[in-house]
């Protein structure tokens, strides 16, 4: 579904020491054992975010969550199991979250049918084989199948890619699986816009899009994957020229009138599809 990324992962460790990795000789589990270290303190559920995908979900009692990381959109009033490959995420899921199994998207434990719908959220550009998830999802779920994603080349437009780290948007553009490619291997599938709203509580890259300052914060940059993707030397010059325009007002005469838009489309999408295979 796309093509390996053979970029050297860099995770930094509790001291703030960069150590790296070949994404190539790597699985979502062990990226994820080096660099989701505070993972859960940075990204957390947005509660208009959540609203979306309660709503996709529809009257699914049963939800399957793959690669579900620490849990953050899980809905507390349906039965949920959540499946994630890496020990580190796992222990910082909350006390009194859903069941857990350590497993992977392309082999999910589980029967035909066994849900009711199961969800990816911001997950499927870490899988090994996209493609192979998404048919798991849609054996194993009976009503529906939904991932939340990003439209990379979306991205373009932003900011921070345009205006300080254009490396950005090639790797986004890699690592994400295009959204005609996910939408063609779930049955019928529709594409919602999902907007970023302003504040928004989930740490992601593009979620900073009206709150600059927070990019320069380096516990915040550790929660998002795509930091741990460069060469130390591209994002210190992208960053320093960051935090020069912050200094000087330049990046507020420019963009300043985003810190009061409500919302942004940042190339955040929902991809549905109805399965309809009750009994």
């Amino acid at each position: 579904m796309r093509a390996a990324i053979t970029t050297a992962l860099r995770a930094v460790d509790t001291e703030g020491v960069a150590t790296e990795v070949d994404m190539a000789e790597v699985t979502d589990k062990e990226a994820y054992d080096r660099i989701g270290l505070g993972y859960g303190k940075t990204r957390q559920a947005d509660p208009r975010i959540a609203a979306r995908i309660e709503a996709a979900l529809g009257d699914a009692r049963t939800v399957l969550n793959v690669g579900a990381g620490t849990g953050s959109y899980e809905p507390v009033d349906r039965e949920m199991i959540a499946v994630e490959p890496s020990a580190e995420m796992i222990a910082q899921r909350p006390v009194g979250s859903a069941p857990v199994v350590q497993a992977s998207a392309e082999a999910l434990p589980f029967d035909d049918d066994s849900f009711d719908a199961a969800m990816a959220i911001i997950t499927v550009q870490h899988w090994a084989d996209a493609a192979a998830g998404l048919a798991e999802m849609i054996r194993v779920s009976r009503e529906r199948v939904l991932v939340l994603t990003f439209d990379g080349p979306a991205m373009a437009a932003m900011w921070m890619v345009r205006d300080y780290i254009p490396r950005l948007l090639e790797i986004h553009t890699e690592l994400m699986p295009p959204i005609d490619e996910l939408a063609a291997a779930l049955p019928g599938a529709r594409v919602e816009a999902v907007p970023v709203p302003r504040l928004c509580k989930d740490g992601f890259f593009c979620a900073l899009w009206d709150r600059p300052e927070m990019h320069l914060d380096p516990q915040v940059r550790r929660a998002s994957s795509v930091w741990h993707l460069m060469a130390p030397e591209e994002t210190e010059r992208g960053l320093e020229a960051l935090r020069a325009d912050l200094e000087s007002g330049a990046w507020d005469v420019r963009h300043g009138h985003l810190r009061a838009e409500p919302e942004l489309d940042v190339g955040l999408r929902l991809v549905v599809a109805e399965l309809d295979r009750r009994t």
